[in-house]
């Protein structure tokens, strides 16, 4: 994917998720439009907090995930959380985090979406290919992440 397509797919979440109705349909159309964008994202998910201590599946697209709640600090998804930090892990078979969900990954990005300090949830991705994830899918994806946070932070009590 060109540099150009990711700014067309960038703008195109941008005004989806400005125009979504409410925070959930903004998540949906989210996953939906990255793993349609992008052939290399094979599993699209959000994953949001419930309190402080877990992360529990929202929407995705891809195969069904036997991991739909994941404690903070377990797993790369746990990890991004207590990390508050993007991860990119090139070989999930090599990294002990990992929780595995499909023997087809290879790869996975967890971009955290934040307000301020604080965790709100954030976007998985695996892929099918060794080492899919770099410099470019975190331009794209934190940015996205920024988005959403706006949007969750619009539903908090």
């Amino acid at each position: 994917m060109t540099d150009m397509d990711r700014r067309d797919l960038a703008r195109a979440i941008s005004s989806a998720i400005a125009a979504a109705p409410d925070a959930d349909a903004a998540l949906k159309q989210t996953v939906e439009l990255l793993k349609d964008g992008i052939p290399d994202y094979t599993w699209v998910g959000i994953y949001l907090m419930e309190g402080d201590r877990d992360l529990v599946l929202g929407p995705f697209v891809g195969q069904p995930s036997p991991h739909t709640r994941i404690p903070v600090g377990s797993g790369i998804c746990g990890a991004a959380a207590s990390q508050k930090a993007t991860i990119v892990v090139d070989d999930v078979n090599a990294d002990s985090r990992y929780l595995a969900c499909s023997i087809d990954t290879k790869s996975e990005i967890v971009v955290p979406i934040m307000d301020g300090s604080r965790v709100l949830g954030e976007i998985d991705i695996d892929s099918d290919k060794p080492a899919a994830f770099g410099s470019a899918d975190r331009e794209l994806l934190e940015p996205i992440a920024a988005l959403l946070a706006e949007r969750l932070a619009d539903r908090e009590p």
